[in-house]
């Protein structure tokens, strides 16, 4: 199934619903097109969805962690949302899950935005 990314506003904090596989190529190059996006627009308050999303790999995650700082370093946030067991044991492996926000219910996550 080819990667699909699209976004929604929830008050301030904009949801991309990820969807797919997220990977070298087509789904990391979405992912990475739509923050830069958002960034150059001004929204600075992110909330990453990955419910549908089937498979990441170290690209995918490149630029999850690429947005990330680049996000924090415009002095914004970009959080996590339904990270199934397979990215978290990507994130763990990378050493690099503590850094993020990690939520499973939407509404909670966005309320922890300032």
């Amino acid at each position: 199934m080819n990667a699909k990314v699209s976004t929604r506003q929830v008050g301030e904090v904009t949801v991309i619903d990820l969807e797919g596989r997220i990977t070298l190529g087509d789904g990391s190059n979405l992912l990475r097109d739509e923050l830069r996006h958002l960034i150059s627009t001004n929204r600075r308050k992110i909330l990453l969805n990955f419910a549908e999303v089937s498979y990441m790999d170290s690209s995918g995650l490149g630029q999850v962690v690429a947005g990330f700082t680049t996000v924090k370093n415009q002095g914004g946030q970009l959080k996590l949302l339904n990270v199934g067991k397979r990215i978290k044991d990507l994130l763990n492996m990378a050493r690099i899950a503590s850094i993020f926000e990690m939520f499973d219910d939407e509404s909670a996550a966005i309320m922890t935005f300032a």
